[in-house]
Formats: C-alpha cells, sequence, structure tokens
C-alpha cells in the first residue's frame, strides 16, 4: 500500500497505546499514539490522521468530550474505546458522533477489522445516500436534505442528525415498509455484524425516534415488529435534484 491510511490511537494506558500502535503498524496501517486529549491536539495540528481510536476514560478531557467537540470541527471518523458493558457511553458516544466503538478488552485483530469498515464507508460516501443524492426525502412530517443530511420539520426547522443516525434513516427509507431485522440493519447501516448481545441497532432506533417521532413512547414512523425487527411504516416521496 503506497499512502496506507494513518491512525491516531488516543489511550492514557502505556501499554494499552504502544501494543495497539505497533499492532496496527505491523498490519499495514501507519499509527501515532497520543497519550490524552492535549496531546492529540498537537498531533492532529501536526498532521493529517484518516480515523482515531479513542479511550472514553482518560485524565483532563475525557473521550466522550473530545469526540463532541471533533464531531462539530472535523470530519474524522471516530471508533471509541469503552469499559466492557458500560451500555451508558456507547449510546452517548453514538449520539455525539462517534462511527462505531469496541469494548475493552478486545482482541485487535476485532479493532482491526473495525476500523477498515469505517474507513471504507468514509472512503464512499456517495454509497450512502445512493439514488437519494441532490434530492429531498419527505416522508411523515418531516423533510430529508440528503446532500446536506439534515431533517426540516414542517415549520422548516432544522433537525441535526449524527453520521450514524443519517446512515440508519437512509437505509429505512430506500425501504419503506419492509421489515428489517437487527442484523440486517446493522449489516446495511454499519457495514458490520453483531453479536447475540448487540444492543447496537435497538440504542440507535431509540436515539432516532427521539428525533423524529411525535410521541416517541407510541412511534408510528419506525415501528418495533415483534421476533422481526423494525419497519419504516410511512410513504415516502422522493423529489428535486
Amino acid at each position: 500500500m503506497m499512502n496506507p491510511p494513518h491512525i491516531l490511537v488516543v489511550d492514557d494506558h502505556l501499554q494499552i497505546r504502544e501494543s495497539m500502535t505497533r499492532f496496527l503498524i505491523k498490519n499495514g496501517l501507519r499509527a501515532t499514539p497520543a497519550k490524552d486529549a492535549k496531546d492529540m491536539d498537537s498531533k492532529l495540528a501536526m498532521g493529517h490522521f484518516d480515523l482515531i481510536v479513542l479511550d472514553v476514560m482518560m485524565p483532563g478531557e475525557s473521550g466522550l468530550s473530545v469526540c463532541q467537540r471533533l464531531s462539530g470541527e472535523q470530519k474524522i471518523p471516530i471508533i471509541l474505546l469503552t469499559a466492557l458493558g458500560d451500555d451508558t457511553d456507547r449510546i452517548v458516544g453514538l449520539e455525539i458522533g462517534a462511527d462505531d466503538y469496541i469494548s475493552k478488552p478486545f482482541n485487535p485483530r476485532e479493532l482491526l477489522a473495525r476500523i477498515k469498515a469505517v474507513l471504507r464507508r468514509a472512503a464512499q460516501p456517495e454509497r450512502v445516500i445512493g439514488d437519494f443524492a441532490s434530492k429531498k426525502i419527505r416522508f411523515a412530517h418531516l423533510v430529508l436534505d440528503a446532500d446536506r443530511q439534515v431533517l426540516l420539520s414542517e415549520g422548516q426547522e432544522e433537525i441535526a442528525l449524527t453520521s450514524a443516525d443519517f446512515k440508519l434513516l437512509v437505509v429505512l427509507l430506500e425501504r419503506p415498509r419492509v421489515v428489517l431485522s437487527r442484523d440486517q440493519l446493522l449489516d446495511l447501516a454499519a457495514g458490520r455484524s453483531g453479536g447475540p448481545l448487540d444492543r447496537t441497532i435497538d440504542n440507535q432506533i431509540s436515539r432516532l425516534r427521539r428525533k423524529i417521532e411525535i410521541d416517541v413512547l407510541r412511534p408510528k414512523i419506525i415501528r418495533t415488529i415483534r421476533n422481526g425487527g423494525y419497519c419504516l411504516s410511512v410513504d415516502v416521496e422522493v423529489f428535486g435534484g
């Protein structure tokens, strides 16, 4: 590979960040370690990075704070390292713009696979919107501006979407009234498979419902199908372009 992707590994634990850095380099990537948010900012100011592996629990500025800050400044994909079983960090991380997460302790090969999957998605943004490019999509009381990746309410109020929100919504809008299993949604929206206890899609659906449903407790746009998965239960109209 002539110019391999450059990964910034941010973790306050010396052994973890150095072992991750060595492993990524050994597997054909460029990798640079950073011990905390301040060190990370210095590295970002000095060079280009294609993805950040970011620990949530760090002294000083936390990984969640860093993720929120960076998502508003630049579009570098972020994979969060979270404590095993800490669903709160995972949900909040996805809400504020993280592209994926992995729980500690983890298999380095799983991290490598997730890095490659996120990089593939980041390198092909046109695949996300597909036939929706330069279009607006009306559904229920909302309109999605595909190119701007924002939702507009009936009163033209903008509703911000994270990258994960947008990808999941596009998957649903492309398949109105089709029941999609959790595995199908995870594959279509995130490009990966999940385990039997993986609640990523449930968490993302809950977050998306809070942005698009009039009554979150009685959702009418994205319905839960018992023993099936989820279904966009409204008609979709594509216009513009």
